[in-house]
């Protein structure tokens, strides 16, 4: 008789986490439990226009950029409306979006599903509410910049953001064991992914350690993964650091670094990598005005993440200078002009490739 050989499967043990999950809550005080919840709701419009020095023959810009990546257009670049659920005990969001940001970053999800920013609910799995699940549609654990214009200190997103996940579909365990301290563990339907990949049987992993004080944060998430189906399949490992300061003086500064490697071929024990480092720094002039400024550079030589028409691959430095206008906490008007330069000609203009880009941004963002 053939002996059958035990397999583990992640969605099983996450099936029977939530199996237990009643076991658990029925142990906690039931007063607790019986609060009532706070509801509200929000939103965000962050309406732009981009003028591109090397005139495009179309609108649409660069295939490695997600937001406004439209030129000589007014456009909407991001919005939402979400609803939010917050207890001692459980919560939730529900957002839903709309936006190029939104057209370009999710065209290969399902027509209803890419339209939806936010969509998770969770429950603390302890007395102390300190540790968390939460499953669903749901905002990355990787970098220091998000969709949401507003909260970056430059108005257009670095390389290496663009070009890594923004969301994330799955279930993730957050603990934070003190005020400095957030610990998480995620286990997803892929890379930047709401459904997986036709013939991939294989989630991804990422971890997060974040450390925060007055003064600093510090932050290492990782991703393991696969684009591919089980036929094909190619493992993706992936690193992001970064650190960020914290001083209420005028001054501060992010210092980030992401670091990738995915193998060349199924089974292959050669693997090609893609790294990208970036520094941004913001001034605060006055209450209302800020400056910020970024440098940056990315490289993929072999076409991992960013696929280019040069046999060198993607090796472009980046310089930014963004100035912002804030006269409220709920208003930002913000320009920035933005250059790239890449080893070898990629960037479009009307009528040949060149190998720099420059163009003009600025945006009006209200939330709410």
């Amino acid at each position: 008789m053939k002996t059958k050989v035990f397999q583990f499967d992640p969605f099983n043990a996450l099936a029977i986490v939530f199996i237990l999950v009643p076991f658990f809550a029925k142990s906690q005080n039931d007063t607790l439990w019986k609060q009532k919840p706070e509801i509200s709701f929000s939103g965000f419009i962050d309406a732009f226009y981009c003028y591109d020095f090397n005139a495009p023959q179309t609108n649409y810009r660069q295939t490695f950029f997600y937001n406004y990546n439209r030129h000589n257009e007014f456009n909407l670049n991001f919005g939402f409306i979400k609803a939010n659920v917050k207890h001692d005990r459980y919560r939730a969001n529900l957002a839903l979006q709309a936006g190029t940001y939104v057209s370009d970053n999710y065209a290969s999800e399902d027509p209803l599903l890419k339209h939806v920013y936010e969509g998770n609910a969770g429950f603390a799995l302890n007395r102390k509410s300190n540790l968390w699940l939460d499953a669903g549609i749901f905002a990355s654990h990787i970098g220091f910049e998000s969709a949401v214009s507003k909260d970056s200190w430059t108005l257009t997103r670095s390389l290496l953001a663009e070009n890594s996940p923004y969301y994330l579909s799955g279930a993730k365990l957050t603990s934070n064991p003190n005020k400095h301290w957030e610990l998480s563990a995620l286990i997803c339907n892929g890379w930047q992914k709401i459904k997986r990949v036709p013939g991939n049987s294989l989630p991804s992993f990422g971890t997060q350690v974040k450390y925060t004080s007055e003064k600093l944060i510090a932050n290492w998430s990782t991703f393991i993964s696969t684009v591919d189906p089980d036929s094909t399949r190619r493992m993706r490992y992936f690193n992001n650091f970064y650190i960020q300061s914290q001083f209420k003086g005028r001054i501060n500064l992010i210092l980030g670094f992401d670091i990738g490697f995915q193998q060349s071929k199924k089974n292959s024990v050669n693997y090609y990598n893609w790294f990208s480092p970036v520094l941004i720094a913001r001034y605060k002039a006055t209450e209302k005005w800020f400056i910020g400024a970024r440098a940056e550079y990315y490289q993929d030589e072999k076409s991992i993440i960013i696929v280019t028409t040069s046999p060198q691959g993607f090796k472009t430095t980046g310089f930014s200078l963004n100035i912002d206008y804030v006269p409220v906490q709920n208003l930002s008007c913000r320009i920035e002009g933005r250059w790239l330069n890449n080893e070898q000609p990629i960037f479009q203009t009307k009528s040949f490739i060149t190998n720099q880009n420059s163009f003009v941004t600025g945006s009006i963002a209200v939330s709410f």
